[in-house]
């Protein structure tokens, strides 16, 4: 069984704070089951998309699981927005967590899909 999306992003942003990045709750989702996009925005502001694993991964549907959009490519914040407005059309009880890191990292550790 998943933590509630609500428990998952508190200690997400909790993670990414200890390592000294900072994070908001971009767009707050349904408390138990929203789905979560990340985006992290380097130094240089170039971004990051990480959404949620297509089900049927590998314990995707125990365990919450993550693959980076756009090829694996950090891309401008434009890019990256439209793509968030379109999943937030299509679902309205997304979540969306914004990072800024200066290097750009994503503290998904092991729950990042190759």
């Amino acid at each position: 069984m998943r933590l509630k999306s609500e428990i998952w992003v508190k200690a997400y942003l909790r993670r990414c704070a200890v390592a000294g990045a900072s994070g908001v709750v971009a767009r707050h989702g349904d408390d138990d089951a929203g789905a979560i996009f990340i985006k992290v925005v380097r130094e240089d502001m170039q971004v990051a998309i990480f959404s949620p694993a297509p089900a049927g991964l590998e314990h995707a549907d125990f365990d919450r699981r993550w693959v980076m959009g756009f090829a694996g490519a950090f891309v401008s914040d434009q890019d990256a927005e439209k793509l968030l407005e379109r999943e937030a059309r299509f679902d309205s009880d997304v979540w969306i967590v914004e990072i800024e890191d200066r290097d750009g990292r994503h503290f998904l550790g092991d729950e990042l899909m190759e």
